[in-house]
């Protein structure tokens, strides 16, 4: 039967379980690469697939989760030589009785802005496995153990763009609901399914017991069939295996039957035995209907906005009107449109509308360096403003997360031309109320090219929630009763159509005196007739009042909570409300201040304004009371979860930029210049695992240590060997795998036989603070950010 069929089903679909400790049970060999599994010892893998098979299993995963080129390089093999004979093996086992999936796991590779890998290649790299899964005759594609959201947009598109396959993307999260590089289940499910999975879920990190309140997110957020693929519980470091028997594990997995939960499987530490007993405690039991309506929404890839209520859209980042803006585009500063972004989110948008159509410059090109950046220091969601197919479709393919599209009107040729980018790229979108004849005058002629535009969304597959109308905002200087025809149009897109609204507010006003007077009063008017969605400067006390006194007065804002947040300690002066102390980086594009510059990760503008604090303050106080400060309060806004990882990398960044021009003054002043010693880093002998190696490379790096990477797979003599040869006095070791951790302790062994003067910090999924204690290294680290701080506390 095939997947999707299998999906319709009324009963449980059962997956497989671990492979990897499988294979070492088998007798792979520590350092063994366990993807050539089907070309060195085939009868080992095909005796494994059969089991799980023998179990109940239904759709088997080949054994390709780490067969990507970049992963492979270091045995000598290529996708092409491992991929089919590792499907064909895992055919073999099924015999007809079960599906065979493309197991396609992560790069290994951080992608931009976090790292250095570009989404076109990411998407090279998988298209490559996938080619050749189609060659070898898979079912379908399993994408799995993605931490990363752009690495699995990356993976699906690589899929949806090469075959037609049916796929499955499961993220790994931790115990606090995120990935580790903060992606949450919402975010997930609002991009996955708008890309075209036909399942979705979670694999990997957690055991059963911490699944439920994931499933229950996801149930909030996707209409897709749910995938649970957990560990054993968690990993024991002594080696004795995990810490939940296969009886508890299936109890614990069969209660998600409740939740609506369609396919379970096992991830780290899971065999045939746990699969055969899942399979046990399945039966008899109804998966229950859960009634799910996913609302209308946006997210980046670490936040998701329910349209729910007023959300303000920052208008901003436009050229038009905006001599500064203008010139920014021209000369690519990019750091500009980054502190426009930073400013509107801290004044209270909720979306960022970004257009960059000047025809000084490439717009397509300038669109993806903007989306790029604006990624890296905000999580707001982005409205990508473009009427050209060639600009939308580059901004949408590199933006991680859910965009608007703005937009579409009710011409053919537009709508042809922008809806097939929309349904693709699993977008919401803009119809604007004009067609080739311009914009109508009567609010009855909006409402029907409304109704076009829906009719051709729906017809591509685009959902009735993804589409958005702007009813069109005529001055009232040239065209007075306009304003009442917009109002009219607007309340009957929403109570015929039931769309959300758009509305550009401030053109109402183009060309009178008093223009925020005039604003103000009509979003209030077009608040109450149904608009959602109101494009507007938020830096105007006055329209953002507007928007919170709307939420206190319609019960929204329940206990006025938004409204006192923004409001307490306000001055009152008449009608003009000054709000309380706010802390916004100059819209302007003046002089910032160098800790906000830090917080918010401005690279580009960090070494001028040290240059600029360099002319009144010495290199050592700028250090001491402003950037390390600065870096103090991201790392406290890091642990305690208000930003996540990506942005803790462009803060150390921007940091790393203003040190630079530091030590530059520094290497002028005899005696004054003190470079930091080097830390030498490595995963240990038998593990290839090395992505939170190499997260723990770039965050200290950013930091201005010098880091000395001997990368996975080491011997513990040459660590040794590092540790003399540059006298670092602290070495960082990773293992992601419970079987190498044999490989840390005797590392930390040598290291102490020798006698040399270093500490050692651990780190890695499968460790714990006791484990540490007993193999004898001197600091563990639970993620990147306190690597940092047993470097500080080191090295200084």
């Amino acid at each position: 039967m095939e997947f999707r069929e299998l999906l319709k089903g009324p009963g449980p679909i059962l997956l497989d379980g671990g492979m990897g400790t499988m294979l070492q049970a088998k007798g792979l060999a520590m350092g063994e690469a366990p993807e050539l599994a089907a070309l060195e010892h085939p009868d080992r893998l095909l005796e494994i697939h059969r089991a799980y098979v023998e179990a109940g299993t239904q759709i088997l995963c080949a054994n390709t989760f780490g067969a990507n080129r970049e992963k492979l390089a270091r045995t000598g093999k290529t996708p092409e030589q491992v991929i089919g004979p590792s499907i064909a093996v895992a055919k073999q086992a099924a015999a007809g009785r079960a599906l065979v999936a493309l197991d396609l796991g992560p790069s290994g590779q951080l992608l931009e802005p976090t790292g250095i890998l570009a989404f076109e290649d990411a998407v090279e790299l998988f298209k490559e496995e996938v080619r050749e899964a189609v060659k070898a005759g898979a079912d379908l594609v399993m994408i799995e153990t993605m931490a990363d959201l752009q690495e699995a947009r990356a993976a699906l598109l690589a899929v949806k763009e090469t075959c037609d396959l049916p796929v499955m993307v499961t993220m790994t999260y931790e115990e606090r609901g995120r990935t580790f590089l903060g992606c949450d289940p919402a975010s997930a499910a609002l991009t996955l399914e708008g890309l075209g999975a036909d399942a979705i879920g979670v694999n990997c990190s957690l055991g059963p017991r911490e699944m439920p309140p994931l499933v229950e997110e996801l149930n909030r957020w996707t209409t897709l069939p749910i995938a649970i693929k957990p560990n054993a519980g968690l990993p024991d470091p002594g080696g004795a295996g995990y810490d939940i028997t296969a009886d508890e594990f299936a109890q614990s997995m069969a209660e998600l039957t409740r939740l609506g939960v369609k396919l379970y499987g096992g991830c780290c530490g899971t065999t045939p035995e746990y699969i055969a007993k899942l399979k046990k405690a399945l039966e008899g039991r109804e998966i229950q209907t859960i009634a799910r309506h996913v609302p209308a929404a946006v997210c980046s890839g670490s936040r998701t906005v329910a349209i729910d209520r007023v959300r303000v859209i920052g208008e901003r980042i436009n050229p038009t009107g905006k001599k500064r803006m203008k010139e920014a585009l021209i000369q690519g500063d990019i750091d500009y449109m980054l502190g426009q972004a930073l400013a509107q989110t801290e004044a209270g948008a909720d979306i960022l509308d970004v257009n960059v159509g000047l025809p000084e410059i490439d717009e397509a090109a300038m669109m993806v360096r903007v989306v790029k950046g604006l990624q890296g220091v905000t999580d707001a969601p982005l409205q990508l403003d473009s009427t050209r197919p060639e600009v939308l479709e580059g901004a949408l393919r590199v933006y991680c997360g859910k965009a608007i599209v703005n937009s579409v009107n009710g011409d053919e040729e537009s709508l042809s031309a922008i809806l097939p980018l929309v349904k693709k790229y699993g977008a919401a979108v803009v119809g604007l109320t004009l067609d080739q004849n311009g914009i109508p005058q009567s609010a009855q002629a909006r409402v029907e090219i409304a109704q076009r535009i829906l009719k051709r969304a729906l017809s591509y597959g685009i959902r009735r929630e993804d589409v958005y109308i702007d009813c069109l905002t005529l001055t009232v200087s040239a065209e007075q009763a306009g304003a009442a025809q917009t109002l009219e149009a607007l309340s009957r897109v929403k109570s015929e159509l039931g769309l959300k609204t758009v509305l550009g507010v401030s053109n109402i006003s183009f060309g009178l005196p008093a223009r925020p007077l005039v604003n103000q009063n009509f979003l209030t008017m077009a608040m109450t007739r149904g608009l959602d969605l109101p494009i507007i400067n938020p830096n105007v006390d006055a329209m953002m009042a507007a928007v919170r006194s709307y939420h206190l007065l319609m019960n929204i804002d329940r206990d006025a909570r938004d409204f006192l947040a923004a409001y307490a300690g306000a001055q009152v002066s008449g009608t003009v409300v000054t709000a309380g102390e706010r802390t916004v980086v100059s819209p302007s594009g003046g002089e910032r201040d160098l800790a906000q510059i830090v917080e918010a990760g401005l690279k580009g503008e960090a070494g001028e304004a040290v240059r600029r604090m360099l002319e009144q303050r010495s290199p050592m106080e700028i250090v001491d009371q402003v950037l390390i400060p600065a870096l103090d309060k991201v790392g406290a806004d890091f642990e305690a979860g208000r930003v996540f990882l990506p942005q803790l990398i462009q803060s150390a960044g921007a940091a790393q930029a203003a040190f630079e021009v530091i030590r530059e003054k520094l290497s002028g002043q005899p005696g004054q210049e003190k470079g930091k010693a080097p830390i030498v880093l490595a995963t240990v002998k038998g593990d290839i695992h090395d992505i939170g190696k190499n997260i723990v490379k770039v965050l200290l790096e950013n930091y201005g240590y010098p880091v000395i990477d001997l990368g996975r797979d080491v011997d513990p003599k040459r660590v040794l060997q590092a540790v003399r040869e540059h006298k670092a006095p602290l070495v960082g070791l990773s293992a992601l795998m419970t079987t190498t951790l044999g490989s840390m302790a005797d590392t930390i062994q040598l290291l102490r036989q020798d006698g040399v003067p270093c500490k050692v910090v651990v780190g890695g999924a499968v460790l714990t603070p006791e484990y540490a204690q007993q193999i004898g290294a001197d600091f563990y680290a639970r993620d990147a950010k306190e690597s940092v701080d047993v470097a500080r506390q080191v090295i200084g």
